[in-house]
């Protein structure tokens, strides 16, 4: 989760880097800014002249009667449709539990909701010593949960002492009430705000 949330800010970051350049590029040759405000572009710079093309007609119709022209260009097209795609199905295959059959072996019927499980998870690592706040969400199948915890730690706690003990407190309760033989879990810790002290 976490290494697709830091892919899809870098490819963002890129194609916003992009678009935004190219804006600015367009813009300032559309408007003629350069002659307005004294500029000299370097040399090639591309559109800095109001009546610049993209690709002018020479550009356009280079390669045009070359046998590996147009297979190149649908291959490549192609490509980066299926990478769009690919990335598209990325974003919503987050696959969630649903209901989760309780019992080892599963009870026929007897079924916990994924919300549910979550709130009780959340509600309980929140009363352990040096957590002030906790969030909790489940993922993965109903057969294979995981556990996503967003603890908020207290100004005096420390981070092992607080992990431990929700191993050994809150996950393992989950584990035991649902009939799991394990439930991974991914907690992210952050540090409770607290307004500097000042020293005499």
């Amino acid at each position: 989760m976490k290494r697709q949330s830091a892919v899809n800010r870098v490819l963002l970051a890129l194609v916003g880097i992009v678009l935004l350049g190219s804006g600015i590029l367009i813009l300032a040759g559309g408007f003629d800014l350069y002659r307005r405000w004294d500029l000299t572009p370097p040399d090639g710079w591309p559109f800095t002249a109001p009546h610049d093309v993209l690709l002018d007609t020479a550009d356009r119709t280079r390669w045009t009667d070359e046998g590996w022209w147009w297979p190149v260009v649908i291959a490549f097209l192609a490509i980066v449709v299926l990478l769009a795609l690919w990335w598209l199905l990325a974003q919503i295959r987050r696959t969630h539990p649903g209901h989760i059959p309780l019992g080892s072996p599963a009870v026929n019927g007897v079924e916990l909701r994924e919300r549910a499980l979550s709130d009780a998870l959340a509600a309980d690592a929140q009363q352990q010593p040096g957590v002030h706040k906790a969030r909790a969400r489940m993922d993965g199948s109903a057969k294979h949960p995981e556990a996503h915890l967003d603890l908020t730690l207290a100004s005096d706690s420390e981070p092992g002492p607080v992990l431990q003990a929700l191993g050994d407190g809150p996950l393992e309760r989950a584990r035991q009430s649902t009939g799991q033989t394990r439930l991974p879990a991914t907690v992210q810790l952050r540090a409770s705000p607290h307004k500097a002290r000042r020293a005499d």
